[in-house]
């Protein structure tokens, strides 16, 4: 618990970093609060940059968590286009790129995670890109349009984000895939089926089992993707979404535990009792199923950020939450409830060429994911199904004509 006048320094303003020093004020911390970011923007969302940012549906005032005036009435000092460059656990200080240093009585790591890039000839092309912040998103949307090219390297949920808006501003999309199906690391068969069906029907070109072995280009932009079979896939730009590393150099560094990334309990904190992570650096426990993880959402950095708040302000730790996270592309919404561990059994809710319907990941009984499309009963309940570990009947659990609520009850 943190003492009245305790300065708190959060580095990352992203999501978690953003939302766990306005949740500090919330819950009642007089002492000073810094919160250190990379970017010259003030903390935003990210899920829509690679959609309503994309189609221009959005900009940086419409995804800002707070506005701007938010943190100076809140007497947080936010420092953006800074990073921190060394932390000095004994003395209590991190070194930020300005030169500048900073004392900390309790410390936030929400450093987030980075896109891994391709070591492959080409990569340092213009026009080749990945998409974490808004300035990549407004990048890559100058560079899409009608007749424009685009070339996506990574078939996975922000991938096919991407192939979809590139498709609702008028581009050619094409996406390259190394595994024999879109999704193969994250979703079932029936789900990749039906991604790659839906997204062939608008008009996306697919190459898959296919290795990508650099980028070509003319003056200085790309032009092309090659690939291992010696074919050369024309474009304009270029997304690589092959995923990311979590950014726990720091904590490494200065002798705190890591494990792909920064090792923490369900207080978020880290094996330095005033060092704290929550977000896309974090490996922490996942209670439900008996295991640690690294998890990479929006839903992980708000139950984090307030953990750590909850920790540093001597309120109780807030309940357990069962993890769950979400992709739109075109008007279909998929909500995933949970991580298919240990599974030996799916099932299908519904019917896939109606549209809607959910995959069950079972483990004998229970419910260990769900992915619904459209459906978001099977989604909610779901989630009830997998935080509370209660035994389902599969027979109705698979029997549309049977609620949710009553498959639940």
């Amino acid at each position: 618990m943190s003492g009245p006048g305790e300065h708190v320094v959060i580095l990352g303003a992203g999501h978690a970093g953003g939302t766990a020093a306005a949740l500090l004020r919330q819950y009642g911390h007089e002492g000073p609060i810094t919160l250190v970011g990379d970017e010259p923007i003030a903390p935003y969302q990210r899920p829509p940059l690679s959609k309503a940012w994309l189609k221009g549906e959005a900009d940086a005032d419409a995804l800002a968590l707070k506005p701007l005036e938010f943190y100076a009435e809140h007497a947080i000092d936010f420092r953006p286009g800074v990073r921190a460059v060394k932390i000095t656990r004994g003395a209590k200080t991190v070194e930020l790129s300005d030169g500048s240093t900073l004392t900390y009585d309790k410390l936030i790591l929400a450093t987030g995670a980075r896109a891994i890039a391709l070591p492959i000839p080409g990569a340092e092309l213009s026009g080749v890109m990945a998409l974490r912040t808004a300035a990549d998103a407004e990048a890559l949307k100058a560079a899409l349009g009608p007749g424009k090219r685009l070339a996506v390297v990574g078939g996975g949920y922000i991938g096919l984000e991407v192939a979809a808006s590139g498709r609702a501003l008028g581009a050619e999309v094409t996406v390259l895939e190394r595994e024999s199906r879109i999704l193969a690391r994250v979703a079932c068969q029936a789900l990749s089926d039906f991604f790659q069906a839906y997204h062939q029907k608008h008009g996306v070109a697919f190459e898959l089992g296919c290795s990508v072995t650099g980028f070509v280009g003319e003056a200085g932009r790309v032009t092309g993707v090659t690939l291992a079979d010696g074919r050369t896939i024309p474009c304009d730009a270029a997304v690589v979404g092959v995923g990311a590393a979590p950014n726990d150099e720091l904590a490494a560094d200065c002798g705190l535990e890591t494990a792909r990334g920064v090792v923490v309990d369900l207080d978020a904190r880290t094996s330095d009792p005033d060092i704290f992570a929550i977000g896309d650096v974090a490996h922490r426990p996942m209670p439900i199923y008996d295991r640690m993880f690294r998890m990479e959402s929006v839903p992980n950095a708000l139950e984090q950020a307030k953990q750590a708040a909850s920790a540093i302000t001597g309120r109780p730790r807030p309940a357990g939450e069962c993890p769950w996270q979400w992709s739109d592309q075109y008007d279909l919404k998929l909500q995933i409830a949970g991580y298919a561990f240990d599974v030996d059994e799916i099932l299908v809710r519904g019917d896939p060429a109606s549209g809607r319907f959910a995959v069950f990941h079972l483990k004998g009984d229970q419910v260990q994911a769900v992915e619904a499309i459209n459906a978001p009963p099977e989604f909610m309940m779901g989630k009830m199904l997998i935080l509370n570990r209660k035994p389902v009947d599969k027979a109705r659990l698979a029997d549309p004509n049977v609620s949710m609520k009553e498959v639940a009850a």
